[in-house]
């Protein structure tokens, strides 16, 4: 295994701790604390960040995959993540937090585009990979 699948790995695990973590703050700790329309939300957060960690993981580990599309798609998960999740359990948050986010708002769309944008990037790197 090289380097930096090795490393995507990594990250990818431990995303995959934290997602874990965050899920069970929102399954059990959540539910008194904010509205049923926010713990949708956050819902939606942590099942779109496990999914893009499974898609790091398999990434890391798949031996077919150009160097370069590993390190794009990663890039694109990465910050897609920050900014799709990220900004919703901010959003989520807000009643118990008490600090206005709004400004939030358009970035979640933006993380969205970036995951967006890693699938199609994963798709081209493998569409355009040399044979061999």
């Amino acid at each position: 295994m090289d380097k930096f699948s090795k490393k995507i790995i990594i990250i990818a695990a431990i995303l995959a701790a934290m997602t874990i973590g965050i899920g069970a703050i929102g399954a059990h700790g959540l539910k008194q604390m904010v509205d049923v329309n926010a713990l949708a939300s956050f819902e939606t957060a942590v099942r779109y960040q496990m999914y893009h960690v499974i898609g790091l993981l398999v990434i890391g580990v798949a031996t077919g995959i150009p160097e370069s599309t590993k390190k794009w798609v990663s890039r694109f998960f990465y910050f897609g993540l920050i900014f799709f999740s990220g900004s919703i359990y901010v959003l989520a948050l807000k009643e118990v937090h008490g600090i206005e986010v709004g400004f939030l708002g358009p970035i979640t769309p933006i993380g969205g585009f970036l995951l967006i944008l890693g699938w199609l990037r994963l798709g081209y790197g493998l569409l355009t990979k040399k044979q061999g």
